[in-house]
């Protein structure tokens, strides 16, 4: 009991859009009583808690004059929390508009005071809890036989609800700094001519985190409203965006190649009422829609009591039954068939934003380049900006992978129009193909280098293959690079139970425990992750993902779980999944102050093998060590040519040469040419035979001396 106190504080504590306060009203109704005498066309009460009164406004029709006992049924979470059956004609509860019901059509307004006995009633929570999951019911009784007249039901809501804008643009928010850090580290990479990776966590875990949420309210199972509203924030990630512009051109676009608008259409929707199926099969429907699916409407007119009506003819909003992703994405206004061709044309248009963009800061350091010096830092995009764009492009797809396989998926199955499936298989051909390509050639590379090399870290030190390829395997150790092939394949096997067990709740829910287990074990095991940082974010998040499918699988009606319990396992799950991304927000954040400070390790590591290497070769020509080598011939006169000793000299040098050339690691000496003289044809020799008995010493390794002449020899370096 404690447990479900707390959680119910939980609840009311998190952020939700106030539209009024303190108050509890209907929202709509349904009939539940086929063929009644007494016919209802509007229901409307809202209770005020400030003022502790009722208003109402209830219209309808009676086919004779007789007078009536109400019953009031209000349930929360499937529990009654209120109870009331009361005489309108009492003193009490007058309505004098119901006593009694007058024959043809009537019509009651007013307030009314609701004791201090009945109003202690409803519990303070009510109030408070955003998406509130109640009920009211009302039936009307024959005073004297007690037959029912009428009975209507209607959901109750304070006007909060988890589904707020605030929520979506801070997550766009996080995401967009997480690409801004990966594109400053892009740029850095352009500029150093070596990858650098980006501390985690990276773009590609935030974004397929926010994905993993959104997913998390597609599948067929009863959601508590909180969690449903709550997913809906990160519609966005999936790219699922409320366009109504563009669904009416998607819906033109079906007409015109075999899709059916009839009930799949934006403009059906916006006269439709969304009503989500409790079962997980489709099969487990309410009872007032099984009785009376083909009856069921929300009316909005007013009457008087026997007299015309005053608004135009009555307008009613089909209640529409959904579930799974046909209910996640109608809630935005995106009829279910118009969900893949929405996602691509968005994707069309943040890779059409992509091109511009880098083009457009291409343009800008041109015109720089002409008026000015740019950093130095830049000087890598702007010789490698081309790359830079393929490697981004190339990012997105990885990204979107799983969610892109889940739409096509989905598009195959319940699609209506050829044109869209086909667009789904080719596009969908394309960034498997893309993935392909790119694993097959790392794969090819690692084997060459481990071949030539003995080990695969050529792949990290490499400066041209970690520019193209790291963005799959940069955050991973040198002998974990191959790990992206699992990722990529956990990508796909979800988006396809997801989408190919749409209206089978438990099965697509146990498909997926299974891979977020696996993926979570193969982390644990390997460890791959090449920071610390790294490899604690990942696992937290996937431990979250793991942790949330455990919770969903409480929402599945075939196990029978209560719905108050089904709310606050929903109001756990939400805690358990802002928290982690407010700590991904956290941790962005920090990057941006330590990214330039803490270098990556794979490219301090290269840096280091650079360093060493350096210290190994010859000193460059303008080294101020080279003062001491300055080539003696220039201060003598032409005639003062050596004569060839008994050494062998190198003749394959060309006489007009007076740069000093490289023989196995040794410098031969350039000689000033004398006309005529066979003497002084060589301009440089090579030591050849012993040295005073030993090896000769390599340059790079000993002291060199000034050139050394004398009796017939040639100069020679030491």
């Amino acid at each position: 009991m404690k447990l479900r106190q707390i959680s119910y504080l939980l609840l009311g504590a998190l952020p939700a859009r106030v539209l009024t306060a303190d108050i509890i009203k209907t929202d709509g109704f349904s009939t539940c009583l086929a063929n009644s005498d007494i016919t209802v066309n509007n229901v409307d009460v809202q209770y005020d808690k400030g003022s502790n009164k009722v208003t109402f406004d209830v219209s309808g029709s009676s086919a004779k004059s007789q007078k009536v006992m109400a019953s009031l049924i209000v349930t929360a979470y499937g529990r009654n929390v209120f109870q009331k059956d009361f005489d309108p004609c009492d003193k009490d509860n007058l309505v004098e508009q119901l006593c009694p019901v007058p024959q043809g059509n009537f019509a009651a307004k007013g307030q009314q005071s609701i004791p201090e006995s009945y109003a202690g009633m409803i519990p303070a929570i009510a109030f408070s809890v955003p998406d509130l999951d109640g009920q009211a019911k009302l039936e009307l009784k024959a005073a004297d036989s007690g037959k029912k007249l009428a009975c209507i039901e209607s959901h109750v809501n304070n006007g909060k609800t988890a589904n707020v804008p605030a929520v979506a643009y801070i997550a766009a928010g996080i995401a967009g700094a997480a690409l801004i850090l990966s594109g400053v580290s892009a740029l850095g990479s352009s500029a150093s001519g070596a990858g650098t990776a980006v501390p985690s966590p990276t773009f590609f875990e935030t974004f397929t985190w926010f994905q993993s949420i959104a997913t998390n309210g597609m599948l067929s199972v009863d959601y508590p409203p909180v969690y449903r509203s709550f997913a809906k924030n990160f519609a966005f990630s999936g790219g699922l965006i409320p366009w109504t512009q563009m669904q009416e051109n998607i819906d033109s676009f079906r007409n015109k190649t075999g899709g059916n608008l009839t009930t799949d259409s934006v403009e059906y929707l916006r006269n439709a009422t969304l009503v989500y199926n409790e079962g997980s099969d489709g099969s487990n429907m309410t009872k007032r829609a099984l009785d009376f699916a083909s009856d069921l409407f929300i009316r909005q007119v007013a009457t008087t009591v026997n007299g015309t009506q005053n608004s135009t003819a009555p307008q009613s909003k089909n209640q529409h039954f959904v579930q799974g992703i046909q209910g996640y994405v109608e809630q935005l206004s995106i009829p279910r068939s118009n969900t893949f061709m929405t996602v691509l044309l968005v994707f069309a248009i943040a890779i059409a934003a992509v091109i511009v963009g880098i083009l457009l800061f291409k343009v800008i350091l041109e015109t720089w380049a002409l008026w000015g010096t740019f950093p130095k830092n830049l000087t890598g995009f702007r010789k490698r900006y081309w790359g830079l764009m393929g490697r981004t492009i190339v990012n997105m797809i990885l990204c979107l992978y799983g969610i892109w396989t889940l739409y096509c998926v989905y598009q195959f199955v319940h699609g209506d129009s050829w044109a869209a499936k086909v667009l789904a298989g080719v596009t969908f051909a394309i960034f498997t193909v893309t993935l392909a390509v790119f694993t097959w050639k790392i794969w090819s590379l690692a084997r060459r280098y481990k071949k030539a090399e003995g080990d695969t870290g050529a792949l990290f030190e490499n400066k041209d293959t970690w520019r193209r390829y790291s963005l799959f395997y940069d955050q991973y150790k040198r002998d974990y690079w191959w790990l992206f092939i699992p990722v990529i394949i956990y990508l796909f096997a979800r988006g396809t139970i997801i989408a190919a067990g749409d209206g089978h709740g438990l099965a697509q829910v146990g498909g997926q425990l299974v891979i977020e287990a696996i993926m979570l074990i193969i982390l644990l095991w390997s460890r791959p992750f090449a920071t610390k940082s790294a490899f604690w974010i990942n696992i937290f998040i996937q431990v979250v993902r793991v942790a949330s499918v455990v919770c969903i699988l409480l929402f599945v009606e075939q196990l029978g779980i209560a719905k108050d319990t089904k709310t606050i396992t929903g109001v756990v799950l939400i805690a358990v999944q802002s928290v982690l991304t407010g700590v991904l927000a956290i941790l962005i954040a920090v990057n941006f102050f330590i990214h330039c400070c803490r270098e990556n390790p794979h490219h301090r590591q290269r840096k280091e093998a650079e360093k060493a290497a350096k210290a190994l070769s010859p000193p460059p020509e303008s080294d101020p060590r080279h003062s001491l080598l300055m080539d003696q011939t220039a201060y003598r006169s032409p005639g003062e040519g050596m004569k060839k000793g008994p050494e062998t000299y190198d003749r394959r040098v060309s006489s007009s040469s007076s740069v000093p050339q490289t023989r196995g690691g040794y410098e031969t000496v350039p000689q000033h040419n004398r006309e005529g003289s066979g003497d002084y044809l060589t301009h440089g020799r090579t030591y050849s035979g012993s040295y005073q008995g030993q090896a000769p010493p390599a340059p790079y390794q000993q002291p060199t001396l000034p050139f050394v002449g004398g009796g017939g020899h040639a100069p020679y370096r030491v």
